[in-house]
């Protein structure tokens, strides 16, 4: 250059030179005149589409409270051969745990969910994949692989998706089959051969066929030993296997029809418990804690078996829309754990690691369960001044569940079979509107009559003798049958092209839930739960969509909140409903290109949880530091009140942060990525004490790698929980501090190839 230019016009062109990949000579009055008439589209965020009304449409312009979870991020969380729990803190609000390893996650959302750990528990999240729920909660541990996207609705959902969403709903969609050849494979492997298969193709078939089959295969080696047999890389590993395979006949436009059958197994450890790994009058490890060990005399293992199909069918009738949701799955799962968390007890010569007041060795089991649904749904045209939609739904659903127990001091010799059958089947009507009340005014609601029946009936025990340890007489059958109906009415008000305001008004219920008998409780019945929820939001692109601001405000009124209370001197599990439990709280999703090539996300969430019930009392620990007033039962057993608690599971605060940053290199980019997650102390337990709350936690991922040829190769170095976080993330308070730390997360450092084709 011969003639001079300012520093910051030669810095534009170079830009604009580097991007165009051109390599141009010209004088600096050229490169003036080119940085100003030719400048380089600035990257902008793809729009986000979410089906939270049954029809796709802009996040933006839906009235509710919405994240979602897609591509490279749900990417990164696979990489280290996580199970549903990898979801937790990805989105505001949303809390993902577990005490039952990978097949049974417990899903919270806004503080607002259940830690029974029962097969047969109903939970306030409802989970669909595919279009059809998956009500059991050992069905809602299928894996996520070949995913369009993860929907997270936040608030009640009744209207539209029935029953059992009073906290909101998760929603799995698939990648659907198309005519192209488009296919992907990716491998991995990491630390403790945590080795990862994913991958998925369109197989050609014909022109009006189109077919897909996704396989996923998860591995992880044992690596946990066991101190008190001396058995090395005894626990921790497992094996999980999913396939889908899609078929999508669409002759013309107006009819359609989407098979799919899906499977998945798995073997592997159940959750480990551990004895007396919290110090006392504090919610810390105990010194010189050792996550590659524990000491135990009883059995683990887990193994499921889940089989299931769908069939959807569309038909277009003019300007109406008739879709047929037929779906069914069958699951079978045993889980057997070694629930004290040592070996012997205190009545014997040797017990330990300290404490260990009684033997508890359990297994649970579900055999002979089938889920069947069916839907039917009308729905207008999706560009109509007046959009409706209504429907007809149906669920049947049986099984039986066995809870065994054994004898750990007689080498693991089963004591007991406690055997239930339960069935519940449920129909509902509903229908919705959404109308254009103006340019700017957008009115919608919605209207759901459910009929709920669930009936469970509980055999005498079955001991290894004949022997009946319970008596048949004794009301070992119970049902409960509920009719309810749902609303909502929502409006968004368009602030302008980029802006929106919205607010929302909607109920919910959850069944009642039916307990079965055990060695320790009776049979038992919670009372269906309703809800009421206010929420008010703000959403827009922001710069010309190199921002996204999505912000909320809300407030809940839970009646008749089923709640479990679980240990205590009792060891046993209780259902209560409260007469009133309440939540509020404040929830931001925000993602920006910083610079065209640095992409951050941010998000982040405010709950505050209180029950509400001062005559509400539940059995503590006797080793423990109680937090809550206490007083001693006519029976003798010292009884804690939980008015104004705070809900188990529900952390006050929570954050989640990613970063991405990329350097174009030849035909293709080096990048940089990470992310994490940040959650506030929890409650494990429904009374307050020092030793049964978790600490603070923040987990965070790296990964680093290089893309080329169009993105069709992909090479990365990963890290998940890169800062080797170790901690309780939950107790059993029977009477000693038995805890389950995050070892279903250890630090693992590993290498993944991905080709698409």
């Amino acid at each position: 250059m011969q003639n001079h230019i300012d520093k910051k016009s030669m810095l534009a062109y170079g830009f604009v030179l580097v991007l165009s990949g051109k390599l141009v000579e010209a004088s600096a009055q050229d490169a003036v005149a080119t940085v100003s008439a030719v400048a380089a589209p600035a990257v902008k965020l793809q729009s986000v589409t979410v089906t939270a009304e049954r029809r796709e449409e802009n996040i933006k312009n839906v009235p509710v409270s919405a994240s979602i979870v897609a591509d490279e991020q749900l990417a990164v969380l696979n990489s280290g051969g996580q199970d549903m729990q990898m979801l937790a803190g990805r989105v505001p609000s949303l809390n993902v745990e577990s005490s039952f390893g990978r097949s049974f996650p417990r899903f919270y959302i806004r503080g607002y969910g259940n830690v029974d750990f029962h097969q047969n528990a109903s939970q306030p999240v409802s989970l669909i994949y595919d279009d059809v729920v998956q009500e059991s909660p050992v069905l809602k541990g299928f894996p996520a692989f070949d995913l369009e996207r993860v929907e997270v609705l936040r608030g009640p959902q009744g209207s539209l998706f029935g029953r059992n969403t009073p906290a909101g709903v998760v929603k799995f969609d698939s990648v659907q089959p198309a005519p192209n050849r488009n296919a992907y494979i990716s491998i991995s492997d990491a630390t403790h051969n945590t080795a990862n298969l994913e991958a998925a193709m369109n197989l050609p078939v014909g022109t009006d066929l189109a077919a897909r089959l996704s396989i996923l295969h998860q591995h992880r080696d044992n690596w946990i030993d066991n101190s008190y047999t001396g058995e090395q890389n005894r626990y921790g590993g497992y094996d999980d296997s999913a396939m889908r395979f899609q078929l999508l006949y669409k002759p013309n436009a107006d009819f359609s029809a989407l098979a799919n059958i899906h499977a998945r197994t798995l073997n592997g450890s159940a959750s480990l418990f551990r004895a007396n790994i919290i110090q006392p009058r504090s919610n810390a490890l105990v010194p010189n804690f050792d996550i590659g060990s524990l000491a135990t005399d009883g059995g683990n293992g887990q193994h499921l078996e889940n089989y299931g199909g769908s069939m959807r069918l569309k038909w277009r009738f003019g300007d109406m829309s008739l879709h047929s949701i037929t779906g069914y799955e069958t699951v079978r799962v045993f889980s057997r754990g070694d629930i004290d968390g040592g070996y012997g007890a205190a009545f014997t010569p040797v017990s330990g690691p300290g404490l260990i007041p009684f033997p508890v060795e359990s297994a649970d089991g579900t055999s002979g369960h089938h889920q069947f649904t069916q839907e039917f749904r009308l729905e207008s045209s999706p560009n109509a001044g007046l959009k409706w939609q209504t429907g007809l739904f149906y669920f049947d659903e049986k099984y039986q569940i066995d809870s065994y127990s054994y004898d750990s001091l007689s080498a693991g010799m089963l004591t007991s079979d406690v055997r239930s059958h339960q069935k519940n089947d449920a129909w509902g009507v509903f229908g919705s509107f959404n109308y254009d009340v103006s340019d700017r005014f957008n009115l919608r609601a919605g209207l759901r009559y459910t009929r709920d029946r669930k009936y469970l009936m509980t055999e005498a025990s079955n001991k290894p003798d004949g022997s009946s340890d319970i008596d048949r007489s004794a009301g070992l059958a119970a049902s409960n049958t509920v009719s309810k109906f749902n609303w909502d009415v929502s409006g968004v008000y368009k602030l302008s092209d980029t802006a929106n305001l919205y607010s929302r008004v909607a109920t919910g219920f959850r069944g009642a839930t039916i307990q079965p008998a055990g060695s320790f409780n009776p049979m038992s019945v919670a009372q269906p739960e309703t809800i009421t929820s206010v929420e008010a939001g703000f959403k827009a692109d922001l710069f010309q969509r190199r921002a996204r601001l999505n912000a909320d405000i809300y407030a809940y009124n839970v009646k008749g909140l089923q709640l479990t209370a679980v240990g205590g001197t009792s060891n046993s599990a209780i259902l209560l409903n409260s007469k009133k439990s309440v939540g509020r709280g404040v929830e931001m999703d925000f993602e920006a290109y910083l610079t065209d090539d640095l992409l951050m996300t941010l998000g982040g969430s405010y709950n505050f949880t209180r029950i509400d019930d001062a005559a509400l009392a539940v059995g503590v620990c006797r080793s423990c530091t109680v937090l809550n007033p206490t007083y001693v039962s006519a029976g003798g057993s010292t009884l804690a009140l939980i008015d104004g608690n705070p809900l188990p599971q529900a952390p006050k605060w929570a954050a989640n942060f990613t970063l991405r940053y990329s350097v174009p290199y030849r035909n293709g980019e080096f990048f940089a990525y990470t992310d994490w997650v940040y959650r506030s102390q929890v409650n494990f337990t429904l009374y307050k004490s020092t030793e049964f709350s978790g600490k603070p936690l923040l987990t965070g991922g790296l990964r680093l790698g290089y893309k080329w040829n169009g993105d069709r190769y992909e090479l990365a170095m990963f890290g998940r929980n890169i800062t080797n976080r170790v901690q309780i993330v939950g107790g059993i308070d029977f009477n000693n501090l038995t805890g389950f730390v995050n070892d279903y997360n250890p630090r693992i450092i590993g290498l993944q190839f991905t080709s698409r084709f």
